[in-house]
């Protein structure tokens, strides 16, 4: 099970073995090491005093040396400089409430040998992954990554169909399910307690954004306070007994991670930026311009569309998962060119989650509007006919559209994002599974909550965990190379939550708090460019290039997928893209996607 995640941990491998219950259950924990912290002090598993405890984590903990200090005033004695030894005393000071105590990423397996139990937890955001399998006897096994899980003899190759259903929807699969039967993630911000066979789980943490709403206190200086926050969750993830750098994408939110990561570096911070041969899709110049500005040591890679042929069938394997967004190619091999220089990177994940910074967060307070002027058989009738009408290039306005009409939050939530509507994607699937209810986690929200808030407590619960920030760790660790988010932090989430919503949305701007704080340190270019997010011209490629690869694909006999649609209305959504009457890039990736996921696997 180690040698199926040894990229995730190319400086070491453990193994601690041990029984429970009068020998009616083994214990085995197993660990791969990417040491960037007490390089020699760090290994694992870690045996605490006595045999009491055995540990074994993947992460990083921020205030680890706030907590070894409590610690050690109440007594404890420490032989590392290891946050994982200070996660150790921790457990065995706290028991369970040690997660609420944390501030960092993780996700790790503790068996309490006093006890006679395993604990399992997760962070607030998900930021590292904990999948679970339990068989009918209570007997579980669990990893950082589905495939150390298919290395069990015990665990089966299964598709769950359900999910495929899901996939299509929303373009991943919502936690806590998997295209796995039976093989499921641990949620964010939870732990799971097995004892004797029986797992029970419980959650220690929810989005603020998701709560009653507060007695708003604006700020006597938002700006000011908001600045001093970000440059504290930047300056604790710069700890680090390795070199380290900084994705730049040449976008808002990684230019202000390297701005202030510049005011704690004595030498120049190694920046690592990715473009494309088609210009309009480059930020290659926006990157440059912040690197000549804090005079970082700057590298740039460029891609090609035969780059996704070579990488994607290797890409599938990192993520066990269809490989959801193009950009996993772009960060993937980012991540492999800044492996030959750091082992740790800072990126500008989650400030979109966080800080209101799509579109839709802007859109989602006019529904409640829309939907109170334009009844939904007007909409049917009139409205969508002349949507479905438009050309190629409205693809965005035909999703504000479809999302505008869906009255369940259930349904519009995952939709500014999906690539099919619900009704579109159970049109094209042949394949039958059972319906089963959403988790209900990333939709509960406070009553009285306003649109934004009840937007992003979607994005933060399911639309990160479940996608983006999956793709973010598997395809760094998979380069061996560890990835930290600075937006990503509890503590910033929690200050923001208690503000007025006009510090992050303001008018037809997002990241208001953001764009004010970065005013003085980056050019007016950077600042005040439209979001772009990381774009790769799939839609172009689709088109000329990889048009070929794509029919081979999804319409050729060699099709492991061919007999899970309706091949009149797959052919029918090729056809419209390459001939450039509708855009389906979204549409198409997921498809091939998935389609190269089943070669890989052959679930049955």
């Amino acid at each position: 099970m180690t040698n199926a995640i040894a990229h995730r941990g190319p400086d070491g491998s453990g193994r601690w073995d041990g029984v429970a219950c009068s020998g009616r259950w083994r214990v085995s924990l197993g660990h791969r090491r990417l040491a960037i912290i007490d390089l020699e002090g760090g290994v694992q598993p870690m045996v605490a005093p006595h045999d009491r405890a055995v540990l074994v984590f993947n992460g990083e903990i921020y205030n680890f040396r706030e907590l070894r200090a409590e610690l050690e005033a109440a007594g404890h004695a420490f032989t590392t400089h290891s946050d994982t030894e200070v996660l150790l005393a921790a457990y065995l000071a706290w028991g369970s409430e040690c997660v609420r105590r944390l501030r960092g990423m993780f996700a790790f397996a503790l068996w309490d040998a006093a006890r006679e139990r395993l604990f399992l937890a997760r962070d607030r955001f998900g930021k590292k992954p904990l999948y679970l399998w339990q068989d009918g006897d209570g007997a579980l096994v669990f990893g950082s990554e589905i495939k150390a899980l298919l290395a069990h003899p015990k665990v089966p190759v299964v598709l769950d169909r359900a999910s495929v259903a899901e996939y299509l929807a929303w373009r991943y699969v919502p936690g806590p399910h998997t295209l796995f039967a039976g093989i499921r993630k641990l949620p964010p911000a939870s732990w799971a307690m097995w004892e004797h066979g029986h797992l029970t789980e419980a959650s220690y943490w929810s989005p603020p954004d998701a709560g009653d709403l507060p007695a708003y206190a604006m700020p006597a200086d938002p700006v000011k306070e908001f600045t001093e926050l970000l440059d504290e969750c930047v300056r604790l993830r710069m700890v680090s007994d390795v070199p380290f750098g900084a994705f730049l994408s040449g976008g808002l939110d990684s230019s202000a991670v390297v701005a202030l990561m510049s005011r704690h570096c004595q030498l120049p911070v190694n920046t690592f930026s990715v473009g494309y041969a088609e210009a309009q899709y480059s930020e290659l110049k926006y990157a440059r311009m912040v690197a000549d500005q804090f005079r970082t040591n700057h590298h740039e890679l460029v891609i090609a569309a035969e780059d996704v042929i070579t990488e994607l069938p290797r890409l599938t394997r990192f993520r066990d998962a269809p490989v959801a967004e193009p950009a996993d190619v772009p960060i993937h091999r980012l991540a492999r060119a800044a492996r030959e220089t750091v082992k740790m990177v800072l990126t500008g994940e989650g400030s979109d989650e966080l800080l209101g910074g799509y579109p839709k967060h802007r859109a989602e307070p006019l529904v409640a509007l829309y939907q109170r002027l334009v009844p939904q058989a007007a909409h049917h009738h009139l409205i969508e006919p002349l949507i479905e009408g438009l050309p190629y290039d409205f693809r965005r306005v035909k999703t504000v559209a479809m999302a505008l009409d869906l009255r369940d939050p259930r349904q519009r939530l995952p939709a500014w994002f999906a690539a099919l509507s619900p009704a579109e994607a159970r049109k094209l699937l042949a394949l039958q599974g059972p319906e089963r209810p959403l988790d209900p986690r990333p939709f509960r929200v406070a009553r009285r909550q306003s649109p934004l808030r009840r937007a992003l407590a979607f994005d933060q619960a399911s639309w990160l965990p479940d996608n983006l920030l999956e793709r973010g760790d598997r395809m760094t660790m998979a380069a061996g190379i560890e990835a930290r988010m600075p937006f990503m932090d509890h503590v910033l989430a929690d200050t923001l939550a208690g503000w007025p919503d006009e510090c992050r949305v303001r008018g037809l701007r997002g990241k208001w708090v953001l764009r004010q704080a970065m005013a003085p340190l980056l050019p007016d270019a950077v600042l005040h460019r439209p979001k772009v997010g990381f774009r790769v011209p799939v839609n172009l490629w689709f088109q000329n290039r990889l048009r070929g690869w794509v029919n081979e694909l999804l319409l050729s006999s060699a099709s492991a997928t061919r007999d899970w649609y309706r091949m009149d209305r797959l052919a029918r959504l090729v056809d419209d893209h390459v001939s450039g009457r509708h855009n389906h890039e979204k549409a198409l990736w997921m498809l091939v996607t998935l389609e190269l996921f089943q070669r890989a696997y052959r679930l049955a």
